[in-house]
């Protein structure tokens, strides 16, 4: 009961936490062009496979102001999911991930006019919805009829699922792990009962051979 009580507290946390989640913000400097790898700003969040991310980014100032903001979207094991080009105003960006692994929303500001630009930077609000977050609700709630509430339930019922499928996913690391630790102490263990009893057999050998040796010079 007191392990059912903590992960309600934990659940009701959570649940809290996202509805009090707001968007990123921040400021990126425009840059020449060149190393453009070096000037990347980006945000890195953890994805499990086949759930449903929208990415939404709010830019401010305009195309042909003398700066180009571009996007890059990609996870740690190499599936790209974008790479928009000269992005302002309010853009959203769908995808479904191929694979449990961390994925970076990347920014880049190009400077692109030789003229001098006034302050150049843009301003970029960000936010990252996963799995439940990420659906419509307000159209789910159209289509099907719900009421506010069944749409909510509907809505916590999913969040709910993803969190135990975390704890599922989370358990199989741990024992994965543990098997892998079990399996390495158990292979240490008769790796040096096999070097110990190489070390006895090679002291033994040399006892024989030196006993061996001085015999036959009538030394012993």
């Amino acid at each position: 009961m007191e392990c059912l009580s903590r992960f309600l507290r934990l659940l009701l946390l959570a649940l809290g936490a996202a509805q009090l989640a707001v968007a990123l913000k921040f400021d990126i400097q425009a840059h020449p062009g060149h190393e453009s790898s070096k000037y990347e700003r980006c945000i890195r969040n953890f994805v499990a496979k086949d759930q449903l991310v929208v990415v939404t980014a709010i830019v401010n100032g305009q195309r042909g102001d003398g700066q180009m903001l571009n996007m890059h979207i990609r996870d740690a094991v190499g599936n790209e999911y974008g790479k928009p080009k000269d992005v302002v105003g309010e853009n959203r960006f769908a995808f479904n991930s191929h694979a449990d692994s961390a994925f970076d929303v990347c920014f880049e500001n190009v400077l692109t006019s030789k003229r001098d630009v006034m302050s150049p930077t843009r301003h970029i609000e960000l936010d990252i919805d996963i799995g439940a977050d990420a659906k419509d609700w307000s159209a789910i709630q159209a289509g099907e009829k719900l009421k506010p509430v069944e749409a909510e339930l509907r809505r916590i019922e999913e969040v709910v699922a993803e969190i135990v499928s975390e704890m599922d996913y989370l358990r199989g690391r741990e024992q994965k792990l543990r098997d892998t630790n079990e399996s390495t102490n158990e292979r240490v263990k008769w790796f040096a009962f096999g070097t110990m009893g190489m070390l006895v057999g090679l002291g033994a050998w040399q006892v024989v051979y030196l006993r061996a040796y001085f015999r036959s010079k009538h030394l012993i």
